[in-house]
């Protein structure tokens, strides 16, 4: 007969095994995975509206920081210097300002009068 050295036989074992191994891998999932079986498929879900969010802008030329918010629960807190107060002027959204369309508020900061 034909006579291996151990060291080579466990060897040519190890290595015979591991591409077993992996050839018999792909061929068992494709028995568990058939036809009959279906997985589950990702769906669409809708998401919660975003956190608010600041982002950069122009408006009448000048940089300002536009703050966006999307849930009806947020809150905003706006402080001004002493001696002043935050002004909201509700508008139409766009270059229309009298269009009946979407509303945006422009908070600034005004001196308190003294009246």
């Amino acid at each position: 007969m034909f006579k291996l050295p151990t060291k080579l036989f466990v060897a040519l074992l190890a290595i015979a095994t591991t591409f077993l191994m992996l050839y018999l891998q792909p061929l068992s999932a494709k028995a568990i995975l058939s036809n009959s079986v279906t997985t589950p498929q990702p769906k669409l879900i809708a998401t919660a509206a975003t956190a608010p969010r600041l982002e950069n802008a122009i408006l009448g030329g000048k940089p300002i920081s536009v703050l966006y918010i999307t849930r009806n629960s947020d809150t905003v807190l706006v402080r001004c210097y002493p001696n002043y107060q935050p002004v909201m002027k509700i508008r139409a959204m766009g270059s229309k300002p009298n269009a009946n369309t979407q509303q945006e508020g422009v908070m600034t900061c005004q001196p308190t009068s003294t009246k």
